[in-house]
C-alpha cells in the first residue's frame, strides 16, 4: 500500500469515526449522575417541582438525578452555572419563564444568548392577584376601576424587581391602561406579611405561593393572569374576563441543557423526560401546585422561549422597568 492509499483509508476511517461519534455518544449516555440545576432557593415551588420530576428521570435514565439550588440574581447565577458546563447531556437546567425575562433586564448577562438550548416545556400555570379578606377591593373589575379612576393611589407587592409577579403585573398595566405603584419585596413572604398587615392593597403572587392562603381564607382571590382559568382556581376570574380583555400571561417550566448537546442526547433525555413528568407521583405534585402539564418537545420549546423573550423586552422597555 503506497502513501497516497493509506492516506485515503485512514481519511475514511476518520470520516467513519465521525459519523459514528453523535451515536455512540449518545449509547454511552447517562455515563456518570445527572446534575439538576435550579435557580431558586431549595424548600420553594420550584425546587419541589424539579425533586419530583427528579426522582422518575433518575429511574428512566438509570443514574441519580442530583439538584443542584443555585438562586440569586433573577436566576443568573444557576443560568450562567448550567450554560458553561459541558454539554454532554449530564448537567440540567430547571428554569421558570424568569429565563426569558432577564435578557431584557441586565445591560450584560456572563453567558451568551443561545447558551442555552431548551429540551422540554414541562407545564404552565397563572400568577393569581389577591386581597386581604376584609379589602374594600370586592373584585378584579372593582381594582380595575378604581386604578383608572386613582392612578398610582393603589399599591401592589411582587416577589422583586424583574420576576413574573412583577412583569405579570406590568403587562397588565400597559395592557389595561392604569397605573398601580409597585413595591418590590425579597421573596413571596414578605409580600403576604406586609399585605395582611395593610402596608399594600394588592399582592401579585405565584399560585403556588398563594394556594394555602386562598385554601384557608386568609387571603382573597382578585383574579388570575393566564388567559383561561386555572383548574386549581376554577371558581376565580382571569382579568380578561374582569375587563382587561385580551390580558393573559402564565409562568411556564422548562428544561434546558447547554448548547452543543448532541442531539441523539437531547432527545433521549426528552423521551424521559416525558416518562417521568407522566408518572402518577409528579403529576399529582404538579397538580397541587397548579402546574398544568404541557410537555413540549425542543423545537415548540425553543419556539415559545424566543417569543417570550421578544414580549419582555417589549413591556420592559415600555414599562421602563430597572433593575436596582
Amino acid at each position: 500500500m503506497d502513501f497516497h492509499q493509506l492516506t485515503h483509508r485512514l481519511c475514511q476511517s476518520a470520516a467513519l469515526w465521525m459519523l459514528a461519534l453523535p451515536v455512540a455518544m449518545a449509547q454511552a449516555f447517562p455515563a456518570k449522575p445527572i446534575r439538576l440545576i435550579v435557580p431558586f432557593p431549595a424548600g420553594g415551588g420550584t425546587d419541589v417541582i424539579a425533586r419530583a420530576l427528579g426522582d422518575g428521570l433518575s429511574k428512566e435514565l438509570g443514574q441519580p438525578v442530583i439538584v443542584d439550588n443555585k438562586p440569586g440574581a433573577g436566576t443568573v447565577i444557576g443560568n450562567d452555572a448550567a450554560a458553561k458546563s459541558n454539554p454532554d447531556g449530564h448537567t440540567l437546567l430547571l428554569n421558570t419563564s424568569a429565563v426569558a425575562i432577564v435578557p431584557s433586564l441586565y445591560a450584560k448577562l456572563p453567558y451568551a444568548a443561545d447558551a442555552l438550548a431548551p429540551v422540554m416545556l414541562l407545564g404552565r400555570t397563572p400568577n393569581v392577584a389577591v386581597v386581604r379578606p376584609d379589602s374594600p377591593l370586592k373584585s378584579a373589575a372593582d381594582f380595575l376601576a378604581q386604578a383608572r379612576a386613582r392612578p398610582g393611589k393603589l399599591s401592589y407587592g411582587s416577589a422583586g424587581n424583574g420576576t413574573s409577579t412583577h412583569l405579570a403585573a406590568e403587562l397588565l398595566k400597559a395592557h389595561a391602561r392604569i397605573f398601580v405603584t409597585h413595591v418590590p419585596y425579597r421573596g413571596a413572604s414578605p409580600v403576604v406579611t406586609d399585605l395582611l398587615a395593610g402596608q399594600i392593597d394588592v399582592a401579585f403572587a405565584t399560585l403556588p405561593s398563594a394556594a394555602p392562603f386562598i385554601a384557608t381564607g386568609k387571603l382573597r382571590p382578585l383574579a388570575q393572569t393566564g388567559a383561561t382559568r386555572s383548574p386549581l382556581l376554577a371558581n376565580v376570574v382571569t382579568f380578561s374576563e374582569a375587563g382587561a380583555s385580551g390580558y393573559g400571561t402564565e409562568v411556564w417550566y422548562g428544561i434546558f441543557t447547554p448548547a452543543g448537546t448532541p442531539p441523539a442526547v437531547v432527545q433521549q433525555l426528552y423521551a424521559a423526560l416525558q416518562k417521568a413528568a407522566a408518572g402518577e407521583k409528579f403529576a399529582a405534585r404538579a397538580a397541587a401546585e397548579g402546574l398544568t402539564l404541557t410537555l413540549d418537545g425542543p423545537e415548540e420549546a425553543a419556539r415559545v422561549v424566543q417569543s417570550e423573550v421578544r414580549k419582555w423586552r417589549q413591556v420592559v422597555k415600555e414599562q421602563g422597568i430597572r433593575m436596582d
